[in-house]
């Protein structure tokens, strides 16, 4: 099969390298469920409920000295707190201590995100002031320090629960760094931070790729191969809003609402572990098979924005796909080339260079007057490709593009081929 020849990337810079080298010393997480007892998942629910209250205390401290004028801190804040905890609160000393401490540190966190994008000039909807947490409302956790842990296998030592069963054992053998107990539906899951020092995975091949996003197909890479997603919102859609409406039937702290309450998060819960199985096991291939992989700066933000689309495009997960596969380049070793966002790759001729004036939603083959005509999503992620970047001679783009229709049409036989001798063996079975 003939493929497309590829132009050398210019070398990695002194500076890029120094930075893929502090990106290799990373922290990885390992989310694990667990197998809680009854008396062990009431443990876990006074636990959540106790950092939720000192988060909220916390908050509302520091609201208060901020409108005094004062300059609070979290570290300050926790003070404070300690000094009354005993005679105020003394329930919150039924769970071990990183309850109490850990959301004066996320307060901080919180606070300092929000004066960065303040200074940063975001939009009022992208400021995102702390807000308090409300029971049934947030997602409910509590952390737990690295020295108040121990793994072993299919088990794991809590403070003041001793050995509680999970469902697989720990997959790295590094230093654990720390760990968060969550619940998402009715489900408990340790998710256990990993420092996992230069981790590195072999490649199987060494191509360069360009990936364009879209909705008809998830993804349409330069070699013409694309990848449908299995789009878990759409199909759960009927079935999410009938058990919605049903939850709105029940009657407000009834135990049939808590029911309803549970069965609709396990749906959501499938939703969302579908689509980060399908994004997962892509960005692993992309990859695993590439040096290099050309993709857009997507502004996801704002192209939900538009009704007609957002749903769509919501359930391809599209913000999510550039995080995965902006950690495990560095795993791989790989290199990733973000396009500029107003990049018109779709308008762009890939042959000639040329670009359009127009090109509608409805016009699936992109046609050139230069005599190139191929799929629009085609066409787009070969201007995706990594070396697109540099500027190429029109002679390297004419042979690049004569090269690219010989690896398309090569393609379109092999699955015609294989199309019509899997149509021959059903006949045979049938006959």
């Amino acid at each position: 099969m003939p493929e497309v020849p590829v132009p050398l990337l210019e070398p990695t810079t002194t500076k890029e390298k120094e930075y893929k080298e502090i990106l290799a010393v990373m922290n990885l997480a390992h989310e694990i469920r667990l197998r809680p007892t009854r008396t062990q998942e009431a443990y876990f629910r006074r636990a959540c409920g106790v950092a939720r209250f000192t988060y909220n205390w916390a908050l509302e401290e520091w609201k208060r000295q901020h409108e005094a004028g004062d300059k609070p801190s979290g570290i300050a804040l926790k003070r404070e707190f300690n000094a009354i905890r005993r005679s105020k609160y003394p329930w919150t000393y039924e769970v071990h201590k990183d309850c109490t401490a850990r959301p004066f540190a996320n307060v901080q966190t919180a606070f300092n995100n929000f004066f960065r994008r303040v200074k940063a000039g975001a939009s009022k909807d992208e400021i995102g002031f702390p807000k308090y947490k409300k029971r049934g409302k947030c997602k409910d956790s509590f952390y737990v320090s690295n020295d108040k842990l121990k793994l072993s296998g299919k088990t794991v030592r809590l403070p003041h629960l001793g050995i509680v069963r999970m469902r697989e054992a720990l997959r790295f053998d590094d230093k654990v760094m720390s760990a968060t107990v969550k619940r998402i539906a009715d489900g408990w899951y340790l998710v256990v931070q990993v420092d996992v020092g230069d981790y590195r995975r072999d490649r199987t091949a060494d191509g360069q790729v360009g990936v364009d996003l879209g909705i008809k197909a998830s993804a349409t890479l330069s070699t013409g191969e694309q990848f449908d997603s299995p789009k878990p919102l759409r199909k759960a859609l009927k079935r999410l809003q009938r058990v919605s409406r049903q939850h709105s039937r029940k009657k407000k702290g009834s135990a049939n609402r808590r029911k309803a309450t549970m069965k609709l998060s396990r749906l959501h819960r499938r939703v969302a572990c579908v689509r980060s199985d399908f994004l997962h096991k892509l960005t692993t291939k992309l990859c695993r098979e590439n040096q290099a992989i050309g993709v857009e700066d997507l502004a996801v933000g704002n192209m939900v924005k538009n009704h007609h689309l957002a749903r769509c495009i919501a359930d391809e997960g599209w913000g999510e796909f550039r995080r995965q596969l902006e950690y495990k380049v560095v795993i791989y070793d790989d290199e990733i080339v973000v396009h500029d966002r107003w990049y018109p790759s779709s308008k762009t001729c890939f042959a000639c260079g040329k670009k359009k004036e127009s090109l509608s939603l409805a016009e699936r083959t992109y046609t050139c007057e230069c005599g190139w005509s191929v799929d629009r999503d085609v066409n787009a992620a070969l201007n995706c490709l990594p070396w697109v970047a540099r500027e190429v001679t029109p002679v390297e783009r004419e042979a690049l593009a004569a090269a690219a229709v010989k690896l398309l049409s090569s393609k379109q036989e092999l699955s015609g081929e294989h199309s019509c001798s899997s149509g021959r063996k059903q006949r045979r079975n049938h006959e």
